[in-house]
């Protein structure tokens, strides 16, 4: 009698989404950023090699006990760690969102701060042909751009967002960051707002 083998099907995981991702991916590049093996963060916080293993594929639930003692080898906060970073940035342009009407004034809702935050408020006027200087926030930190007149591209090494009058954007400030113009210059509304932690 012949007997016909199943095929053996590889099937690679998807990367970890939520909580848990964001966990995995703060931890494995905190490490790495130390230069810590996962043997030398486990000898360190007394949490096992596996478990850290697990952690970092996104497939462990850790207790709060454990995240504290990674953190704190990592010189992380709690929050730090288990903060999930947006994916890229969130454009609303002209016309979008849902315009309310409050007394007699028109009130059309950018963006909702999802945490406690500190934030710096500044109007932009960016002459046609200026690349303004690359920019960092620190970490944690969001900035808002609000586009009054004129056009203006946002640049990051990651991404590229052209907006134009009524537009607004926000995404993650941790990295270099510019403004560019073209032949029209650009009045710009930005709000960067800090992490609490």
């Amino acid at each position: 009698m012949r007997h016909e083998k199943t095929p053996v099907v590889a099937v690679t995981p998807e990367p970890a989404s939520g909580l848990r991702g964001a966990i995995a991916g703060n931890l494995r590049r905190r490490r790495l950023a130390r230069g810590f093996s996962v043997r030398e963060l486990a000898e360190l916080t007394g949490v096992s090699k596996a478990l850290i293993s697990q952690i970092e594929r996104g497939v462990a639930n850790p207790t709060i006990e454990v995240l504290t003692r990674l953190a704190a080898a990592l010189g992380l906060t709690f929050a730090e760690l288990t903060r999930a970073a947006p994916e890229g940035p969130e454009v609303v342009r002209r016309g979008e969102g849902m315009p309310v009407l409050v007394g007699d004034t028109t009130v059309r809702s950018l963006f909702a701060a999802p945490d406690r935050r500190r934030f710096e408020l500044a109007e932009g006027d960016l002459p046609p042909g200026t690349r303004s200087a690359k920019t960092a926030h620190g970490a944690g930190s969001m900035e808002h751009a609000y586009v009054v007149a004129g056009e203006v591209t946002v640049e990051t090494e990651a991404w590229s967002v052209t907006l134009g009058e009524g537009d607004a954007l926000r995404f993650a400030a941790e990295s270099d960051h510019v403004y560019v113009t073209g032949e029209k210059g650009c009045r710009v509304l930005t709000l960067i707002s800090f992490s609490e932690d």
